[in-house]
């Protein structure tokens, strides 16, 4: 097979992972390189000390909480708005044999009125003055919305669902977002991932493995790690996510994860849909791939420097257009050095450190030693632009540019 070739996934991996990776591919932009030496591609952050800023946004209309300013932890809440209820219906001509035009006539209620469970709304006429007066009950409670004079039905709006935006990070509140929300910033230490599922938690780093090539098992797993988040090595294994899952652990780190036992955890393939929404009770971050992976030294090497530490983490990851990372963040003292910002574009250069998404290579790390201004032809007949690279174990590898990622450290 030429190293050149955009091969398929290796018959190893699921049709999820393959789509996951395929996606990856895609999503480069080819006509935004810069020509010659020089090219732009996404990358992940590793790094000890960085300035990140979080968009903490409403999905509706709602009311801003805090102030420019403010100092946040990642579980206070900063917005807020009220989602309208659902809209119930009790239908009483029906229930009570009646034209809609009489149904004014029995009720109980009016527009406006709170209802609460098994309230008398509408009563009929006794039969002959000895039967009982059928009733109508409501089934919901609300508040009495609107009576329709075609059906003759009431229309009960439940109450409205407050929805809570938190800061996620710890940190200050940048910019406010009327009615909209906020943008908080944080000086912190952040590792970006490849892969994750589950949403945003909030927990105490562990490092639970002695180094990177070590798989997290259950035994790795303790009674007294409800709360945290683990760090594992190469990978977690079914029993470990699954002991992690009971004892009420929020999250767990490694470099990999075997794709049947995501699915197996999961109860579903994760698919290449953006993920984040998963109904789990813990988060899983991957940083290198697929399968059991060593993780790299100098991201094990930065966590293992915030044992201890409370962190946010989240699993969401979008690998299409909207670039998505999963991501830990633990804020730092902000009483040191001044620290780098978070770059919003990543160069592609000779030194630069990265990692390799499609195979033969997938997974594996590496630094960039010449970027060829021509086109190279793959077996598909495609022209695209490639880098050479030494990879962590010595080999030296030609790949399409579209095939890596930049793996930014600081």
């Amino acid at each position: 097979m030429s190293a050149y070739h955009a091969s398929h996934a290796s018959p190893a991996l699921s049709l999820g992972q393959s789509k996951l990776i395929r996606a990856a591919t895609n999503s480069r932009d080819w006509r935004k390189r810069k020509p010659l030496a020089s090219a732009y591609t996404p990358g992940l952050t590793v790094s000890g000390d960085i300035v990140v800023r979080r968009v903490r946004r409403l999905p509706i209309k709602g009311e801003v909480l805090v102030k420019s300013g403010a100092k946040v932890g990642p579980l206070d809440v900063v917005a807020q708005a009220m989602l309208p209820g659902v809209l119930q219906t009790i239908k009483v001509a029906e229930k009570l044999g009646i034209e809609a035009q009489d149904v004014h006539s029995l009720l109980k209620v009016k527009v406006g009125d709170s209802i609460v469970k098994d309230q008398l709304v509408a009563e009929g006429k006794k039969l002959f003055g000895f039967f009982k007066a059928p009733a109508v009950t409501s089934e919901h409670v609300g508040t009495l919305e609107s009576i329709s004079e075609v059906t003759g039905n009431l229309l009960i709006r439940e109450p409205s669902i407050p929805v809570d935006i938190k800061a996620y990070i710890q940190g200050t509140v940048h910019e406010v977002l009327p009615e909209e929300g906020v943008i908080v910033e944080t000086r912190c230490a952040m590792v970006q991932g490849i892969f994750g599922v589950g949403g945003e938690r909030v927990g105490v780093i562990r490092i639970a493995v002695s180094d990177p090539g070590k798989v997290l098992e259950a035994s790795d797993v303790l009674d007294s790690d409800s709360g945290k988040i683990l760090v594992g090595g190469a990978g977690m294994s079914y029993d470990a996510i699954m002991k992690a899952s009971s004892l009420g652990v929020i999250g767990l780190i490694a470099g990999g994860i075997r794709d049947s036992d995501l699915t197996k955890f999961l109860g579903f393939d994760i698919g290449v849909a953006i993920t984040g929404q998963e109904p789990i009770n813990l988060t899983l971050l991957v940083t290198e791939g697929f399968g059991y992976l060593g993780m790299a030294e100098r991201t094990f090497t930065l966590l293992r420097s915030l044992e201890g530490q409370t962190a946010s983490i989240n699993g969401a990851t979008q690998i299409r257009a909207g670039v998505i990372r999963p991501e830990i963040i633990a804020p730092i003292a902000a009483d040191v050095a001044k620290p780098l910002q978070a770059p919003d574009t990543f160069e592609l250069k000779k030194g630069t450190p990265i990692r390799v998404i499609r195979e033969p290579y997938f997974g594996k790390l590496g630094t960039v030693t010449e970027l060829p201004a021509h086109l190279v032809v793959l077996d598909s007949g495609t022209e695209v632009r490639v880098l050479r690279a030494k990879l962590s174990d010595g080999e030296d590898v030609t790949v399409p540019r579209a095939n890596v990622e930049i793996i930014a450290t600081h």
